[in-house]
Formats: C-alpha cells, sequence, structure tokens
C-alpha cells in the first residue's frame, strides 16, 4: 500500500481507464441499451442495470458544477497543495465527476473547464479547450 492517497490503483477493470489517462485521454462508459454515459467506471450501466457498455473518448469538456477550496488536509501529498480546488464538474456528455480544479483564476458555478492529466489523473483548468494554450 502506497502512502500516497492521491494516485489510483489500478485493477483488471479500471486498467483501460487509468491507462489512457496515462495517454492523456479522458475516458467513461457509455450504455448500448439505453444510451446514457456514466462515470465513475461500471461494468454495468447505472441507469437500466444493462451489462452492455463500452468505453468511449470523453471530449474532455465540463461546466463547474460546485467546489470547496481546501486549506487543510494532512494526507500526503494533499498537505503539500493546499490551498487547492475540490469539485465536482458536469461532463459534456452528461456525467458528474469528481475532480480537482487546477490554475489560476476565479471559479463561478457554470464556468467552462477543460480536462488535463497530473500524473495519469485527470483534473480540469479554466477555459474552453485551446482557449489556455
Amino acid at each position: 500500500m502506497s502512502a500516497r492517497y492521491d494516485l489510483p490503483e489500478a485493477d483488471a477493470f479500471t486498467r483501460t481507464y487509468w491507462d489512457a489517462a496515462a495517454e492523456g485521454r479522458l475516458l467513461i462508459r457509455r450504455c448500448g441499451a439505453c444510451a446514457r454515459a456514466h462515470h465513475y467506471p461500471r461494468e454495468f450501466c447505472p441507469y437500466c442495470w444493462s451489462e452492455d457498455v463500452t468505453w468511449e473518448d470523453a471530449s474532455g469538456r465540463a461546466a463547474l458544477y460546485t467546489w470547496s477550496v481546501v486549506h487543510r488536509n494532512d494526507l500526503p501529498p494533499f498537505g503539500e497543495r493546499t490551498p487547492y480546488v475540490a469539485a465536482v464538474v458536469d461532463l459534456a456528455e452528461g456525467p458528474r465527476m469528481s475532480t480537482e480544479v487546477v490554475g489560476p483564476g476565479e471559479l463561478r458555478a457554470g464556468m467552462e473547464l477543460e480536462v488535463t492529466f497530473r500524473e495519469g489523473v485527470p483534473v480540469f483548468r479554466r477555459g474552453a479547450p485551446g482557449a489556455l494554450d
């Protein structure tokens, strides 16, 4: 067990997700029966319970739903990162995702965000795709 609390431990099912993230791609799952997308990755659809779900590349676009600025966290390495922004975003494909917002700037509900990756973990930054490059 790692002394780090921010890095995932991939298993046989989630390895596809984490391998894609290491390549800079965000994956979601889509149901073949009801066509709804979901996140976090599951082996079945949380809406209709179908097992006909497949991996799909997400656009990387999201809107900020809610957030909290964390000023104290004693678990490594979070203490070195404080303050940081823990957030929930609405992915363009529909699902909500817990994440972190990185980079400077003001926050407001509904603002456009784009995915970026830190050590193979998806986080989001302010601005529409292409706006920050």
